[in-house]
């Protein structure tokens, strides 16, 4: 079977709900293509350009913890400010949590191709290194 790319992220069956997963060679990452790959679950950004750059800071805790921070982060921000992240850039804060930095354009810039999600459950949450790098499987409540 062939390795998936260094980086990289798809979308996997599951009932009722949407699986993501993504893989990068470090947590930041593969964080910010979890990112990527909850936008791609239901939208088309083709064409959409950048119209504000946001900045979020995940608390401490750990590494689960902080994938659905950021995750559970994208979700509120299209729900009460209606945006969404075209690129996400991901760091360690030096304090045990994640700064992430977003450049953001409006849900009306995007076309909706899928169910928008409206939570990540925990069930069947992983993330950590495996094979020499960092992956995740989120599943998104629908």
């Amino acid at each position: 079977m062939e390795r998936p790319a260094d980086r990289g992220h798809r979308c996997v069956p599951h009932t009722a709900d949407v699986r993501i997963e993504a893989w990068a060679p470090s947590r930041e990452a593969c964080v910010a293509e979890a990112v990527t790959a909850l936008v791609d679950t239901f939208t088309d950004t083709a064409g959409a350009r950048p119209a504000a750059e946001r900045e979020f800071r995940a608390p401490a805790g750990d590494d689960e913890d902080l994938l659905v921070s950021v995750l559970d982060e994208v979700i509120f921000r299209m729900e009460t400010e209606g945006e969404l992240p075209l690129s996400t850039e991901v760091t360690d804060d030096g304090a045990g949590g994640l700064l992430v930095r977003w450049r953001t354009t409006d849900t009306e810039a995007v076309e909706l191709v899928g169910a928008v999600p409206k939570a990540v459950a925990l069930h069947e949450l992983r993330f950590g290194p495996e094979d020499g790098r960092w992956s995740c499987a989120v599943t998104l409540d629908v």
